[in-house]
């Protein structure tokens, strides 16, 4: 019986590699969601009073925080971007405005700054961790373009 250490560099299927790149880009759309849900729904909200009820239902917010912060950590986990700061401090800066703008009540007067500054934050950390899984195109006399 032989034991794989599943999340290492070295023992990293291709597989495993483009599932954590589709991480990435699904946490990029669930946090474009986050700003567009942050920057739209109040101006939805102005032309239908009906959905009022949803901009200041908390468990909206922390549902789309319990959403994110998982999915979030799985991708930069199963990447070992943890390790590398530009990835970790912004994804880690982020997490933290979005649970802190969903659960901490004292800050309602500022949780859509939070909400939106952080969904930003992982955003970019999502691109930047996605970039850098990309393959590096060395140029050669094989290429098509050539090494000039």
């Amino acid at each position: 019986m032989q034991i794989i250490l599943f999340w290492t560099k070295k023992a990293q299927p291709a597989m495993v590699q483009l599932k954590a790149r589709w991480l990435d880009i699904a946490s990029m759309v669930l946090s474009a969601l986050c700003v567009v849900h942050c920057v739209a729904l109040p101006f939805i909200v102005a032309g239908m009073p009906f959905l009022g009820a949803f901009t200041d239902a908390d468990w909206v917010h922390q549902s789309l925080v319990i959403m994110a912060v998982p999915l979030s950590l799985w991708a930069i986990y199963a990447t070992n971007a943890w390790r590398r700061w530009p990835v970790s401090i912004p994804m880690a800066a982020g997490l933290i405005f979005l649970a802190a703008a969903a659960f901490i009540p004292a800050l309602h007067d500022v949780e859509a700054v939070l909400s939106v500054l952080g969904a930003l934050m992982i955003a970019a950390a999502h691109g930047a961790n996605y970039l850098s899984q990309r393959p590096v195109h060395v140029h050669s006399t094989t290429c098509a373009h050539g090494a000039d």
